[in-house]
Order: C-alpha cells, then structure tokens, then sequence
C-alpha cells in the first residue's frame, strides 16, 4: 500500500513547490515565441542605441560642407582628416552617414513623442466618455467619428501649413523648446518646427486610441470588481484611474507600438512634401525628398533614407504583432 502511494505522493510535493509565473513572465514568454517580434526588438534597439549616441558615432557635423566632394562615393576619405565618408556625401558635399544618424533622432523622438502623447489623450478621453456615458459619450464620440471622416493627409498637411508659417497661433514656451533641442541636437529655432510636428501628429493621433479605450471601459464598467470599488464608496475618478484604465491597456498598448510605424511614416510624408522639418535640419524625410531630381542619374540615393523609414515601420509593425499575442488572455501558449 506504501509503494502505490509514495508516487502520487511524490508528484504532488513536485507540483506543491513549481513556482508559479509572474504576469511579466507569461508576456516575456509569449512574446519569444513570435521570433520576427524578437528580432525587430533587437534591431530597433540598435537603431535607437545609434541614434542616442549619434554625436559619438557620426564622423561629421550633420550640416557640414565639403567644398567640391559632391556626391562622393561610399567608402571616400577625406584626405585632411582621414575621415571616411562611409555612405558618401549629397549635392552640396554634406555627409549621407552623419546626416542620416542625426535624421534618425530626431524622426524617432518625433515618432515616439508623438504616440506617447496621443495615447495619453485618447486614454483619457476614452475612458471619460465610456465611463459616464450619456451625453458626455455623445458628443464626445460624434466629434471623433466626425474627425476620422476627415482624410488624414490634407489634415496634416492644412495643420502643418498653418502652425509653421504662424508662430503666433500656438505659442510654445521657451522652456519645451530648449528641452526638445537638447534631446534632437537643435538650435531653439529649429526645435520648434520638430516640436509643431508633434503637436499636429498627437493631436490628430489620438482619436483611435479614444475609441478602443472607450470599448474597453464600456465592457470593464459592470463586472464584479467595478461595482465593488463603488460599493466601498471609491470616487469616479479612482475607480477610472485604478481600475479601469490599468485593465484596458493591453489592446491600447498594442495599438501605441502598431501607431510608431505610421507616425514615423507621417512624419516622412510632411517632410518629403515640404510641410514639416526643413533643410538643413535632417529628418528620413526631407533627405529623401532631396534626393528626388538626382534620382535618375543615381538611383541608389532614395534608398540611403529610404531604407530605415522601411525597416523602422517593419520593426514596428512586427513587435506590435508579438504585443497582441503576448498580451492575449485568451491566447494559450
């Protein structure tokens, strides 16, 4: 009798002392399992690494001319240096390596800026409006879907226009322009054009993110734990900044990471047409734009800022894919 009890015995001590995963745990599991998620971390992590130390990195000054050197090939030397121009130089003798580290940190802040700042709104908004409902969700929710009817690009592009040519119609403290210059290496002057960018991409960024938060309260706002903290005499807003919006950010974080792609891409588009950061500050954008009455003569030029615009969006795109199936309570992986 001993011996047929010793094994189930043993095999429940073992499962007694198996430690149980943490949250973060199960995430960090799932999330290794999409390979293509784990590999575009690494390589933005490269990206954005490149870009925080591109004053160490890069071998020029992003505006700096080199009389007579233009359009280096890659590889050339400077021969009163001996410093290499490893992609080269532009039209006008500028170095494509240099100048590309610096574009890369400044459209990344932009990028990233941009997202943290229009999911901050559309998080609050969204659980406000889901939350009281009424005629708060009314009318909030019609002027989001009466926003998102509008087209996407001429909104950027009517905004843009009219913020940078006018100074005046948003004032913007010295104080955030000297902080956004010492993180995108930029004179006062021209912060302010990468700091108007920012304010047209949230502001028009934050409405589907206003949209899934309010879903989600909507479904969070009559389950047990809700009704609890009410009962316990728990203010609105507690119950909507403790209970509510942390169970809802699963999917919002999901849509911020799958967003970066199309703000880095939206930041490009205005700087390729002409409506956002201007030359000679550098951003992926506005050197591809340059590139555009050489690009027949020399095709591989689009390709030098073309390149990380594709591979910064891919990243992305795939990290948020792995986000969604990581953080998939109905995922069994």
């Amino acid at each position: 009798m001993a011996s047929t009890t010793a094994p189930v015995e043993l095999l429940a001590g073992d499962a007694i002392t198996t430690p149980e995963e943490k949250p973060w745990q199960v995430i960090l599991r799932r999330f290794k399992k999409h390979r293509l998620a784990v590999v575009s971390t690494v390589v933005m992590a490269i990206i954005f690494l490149v870009s925080i130390f591109a004053q160490q990195i890069a071998p020029f000054e992003p505006e700096e001319l080199t009389v007579g050197n233009y359009f280096l090939p890659a590889g050339s030397v400077q021969e009163s240096t001996g410093r290499v121009h490893y992609l080269g130089t532009d039209n006008i003798g500028r170095d494509y390596f240099s100048r590309l580290i610096y574009a890369g940190r400044i459209s990344l802040t932009v990028a990233v800026t941009s997202v943290i700042v229009s999911t901050l709104i559309g998080v609050a908004v969204g659980a406000y409006s889901g939350y009281y409902g009424g005629w708060v969700d009314s009318l909030l929710m019609r002027f989001v879907e009466f926003m998102l009817t509008i087209p996407f690009l001429p909104l950027l592009l009517i905004l843009s226009s009219m913020l940078l040519r006018n100074e005046n119609l948003i004032p913007i403290p010295e104080p955030v322009l000297r902080v956004a210059g010492q993180i995108m290496l930029l004179s006062t002057r021209d912060a302010r054009q990468a700091v108007v960018i920012i304010i047209v991409l949230a502001g028009t960024g934050w409405l589907t993110s206003a949209r899934l938060m309010r879903g989600m309260v909507l479904s969070l706002r009559g389950q047990t734990f809700a009704e609890a903290a009410q009962a316990l005499g728990a203010s609105n807003a507690r119950i909507i900044f403790t209970h509510m919006i942390p169970n809802a950010m699963a999917p919002i974080i999901v849509e911020a990471t799958l967003a970066l792609a199309g703000y880095i891409i939206a930041e490009a588009a205005l700087s390729f047409l002409g409506f956002g950061i201007q030359d000679p500050v550098p951003t992926w954008g506005n050197m591809l734009a340059a590139t555009q009455g050489f690009m027949f003569d020399r095709p591989w030029l689009p390709l030098i800022p073309g390149f990380p615009i594709f591979l910064c969006s891919l990243a992305f795109n795939f990290i948020g894919d792995g986000l969604r199936d990581a953080l998939d309570p109905r995922l069994k992986m």
